[in-house]
């Protein structure tokens, strides 16, 4: 691909002497890679690893820009396209710790270029934890460092080549900062005395999988809720597979091919023809008339199918509290006091609930605590669901009391307390 001409990293962001550099040219051969590798393992300490891809555009989740920074080994842009075999890169990286923001975001489309951490230091997360009431990279960044940091580009198309020159300055920016928001973190979790708690997380982040995908992900459409029968479910199940399928044979984002309005106009209105079905007001987009055939052929499987899906599936998670005031009650009444000792643990520590524990680990409990309510019993179950030390040391103990409490007179809950949103 062409290259962009260097530009200085200060037309963005007002930066001390010291830290100015260069806009890099993005890397695209092997001689570019295995130069940048060089210099990279010239440098000292992490790495700070960023990755931009094209969500919405294209079907993928790909990385199409990998950003690597590190102290005295510079910024490079590489190009995961032009250069599918990282092994190099990844060997190398694998030597130190990376600096991530939000790493959950990036961690899969990395581990498909064969770029897997070690260690990690995530400052979205040391930030959560920290108490940032905002943790956004920019505001971080503007908190923590003093400086501005644009963040225009981070919805951009990113498999457009040649990359945009500013583009490539937002990207530059994005790793070039992450040092030294990591120590800045590092230290204010040292002051706050969470460090441990940020090594434990940091580490549990390494285990960190994409979810499994979810049961009937067609139900997930914008204006299902418009749909009455099992009929028009049908129509939408099928022009939806039929979406996702065309969608990932051209790599576009599926709503750049035919919205969810589309899909859900066309079961709605159930069209008898396929003059109708192009007539429909809302069954627009980019394809809507230059697939017209394909999405006629998926209406009509729908009008013919024997195999109508029910119009509610059961979920396979827990349901949700506020459903089991009436069945289940005691169950309720632990949630609400749970949910009362959450709330001040929280605010205590000032670690955000979320974090304190998964919401689905404190609903299962809720639901089905130990057998023996002491607190060994239910650190034990919390250590075998996957919550870290710290998070037990936090809050074990006061999950007990409340199922201890609830036990004796479930009513001092569920006779004070209004009814949960779940």
């Amino acid at each position: 691909m062409s290259e962009a001409s260097p530009a200085p990293l200060d037309e963005v962001v007002e930066l001390p002497p010291a830290t100015l550099a260069r806009v890099p040219r993005v890397i695209d051969t092997n001689d570019g890679l295995a130069t940048a590798i060089a210099e990279l393992s010239a440098g000292s300490g992490p790495f700070g690893v960023d990755a931009e891809r094209a969500s919405g555009f294209r079907y993928s989740a790909r990385a199409y820009l990998i950003q690597v920074s590190r102290r005295g080994g510079g910024t490079h842009l590489i190009d995961p396209i032009a250069l599918p075999e990282l092994s190099a890169l990844g060997a190398l990286l694998a030597t130190e710790e990376w600096i991530l923001h939000a790493a959950t975001q990036d961690l899969a489309c990395l581990a498909e270029v064969g770029l897997v951490p070690t260690r990690l230091f995530d400052t979205e997360l040391g930030s959560r934890l920290a108490g940032l009431p905002r943790v956004g990279l920019g505001t971080v960044v503007g908190e923590l460092l003093g400086l501005h940091l644009a963040k225009e580009h981070s919805a951009a198309d990113w498999s457009t080549r040649p990359i945009p020159h500013d583009w490539l300055v937002y990207a530059a920016l994005d790793v070039e900062l992450l040092p030294d928001l990591r120590d800045a973190l590092a230290a204010e979790l040292e002051k706050l005395g969470k460090t441990h708690i940020a090594q434990q997380e940091f580490a549990h982040l390494l285990q960190w999988k994409p979810a499994e995908p979810k049961t009937d992900p067609w139900r997930r459409l914008s204006g299902m809720q418009t749909l009455t029968t099992p009929r028009q479910l049908a129509v939408a199940r099928e022009l939806w597979i039929a979406r996702d399928e065309f969608a990932q044979s051209i790599d576009m984002g599926p709503g750049r091919t035919i919205p969810d309005r589309a899909i859900i106009a066309a079961a709605f209105n159930l069209p008898s023809s396929r003059g109708a079905l192009a007539s429909l007001k809302d069954f627009n987009g980019r394809y809507s008339r230059r697939e017209l055939g394909r999405w006629w052929e998926a209406l009509e499987r729908g009008l013919a199918t024997e195999e109508l899906p029910p119009m509610r599936v059961r979920g396979n998670g827990q349901s949700t509290p506020r459903n089991w005031k009436e069945r289940h009650p005691d169950a309720y009444a632990r949630f609400i006091c749970v949910r009362e000792k959450m709330a001040t643990i929280a605010e205590k520590s000032s670690i955000p609930v979320e974090n304190l524990a998964l919401p689905e680990l404190i609903r299962r409990i809720c639901f089905d605590p130990p057998a023996v309510l002491e607190a060994a019993a239910v650190a034990d179950w919390l250590r075998d669901a996957g919550a870290r030390d710290w998070q037990i040391e936090l809050i074990h103990t006061q999950l007990t009391d409340c199922f201890v409490r609830v036990a004796a007179d479930p009513n001092e809950f569920l006779t004070t307390v209004a009814e949960t949103d779940g």
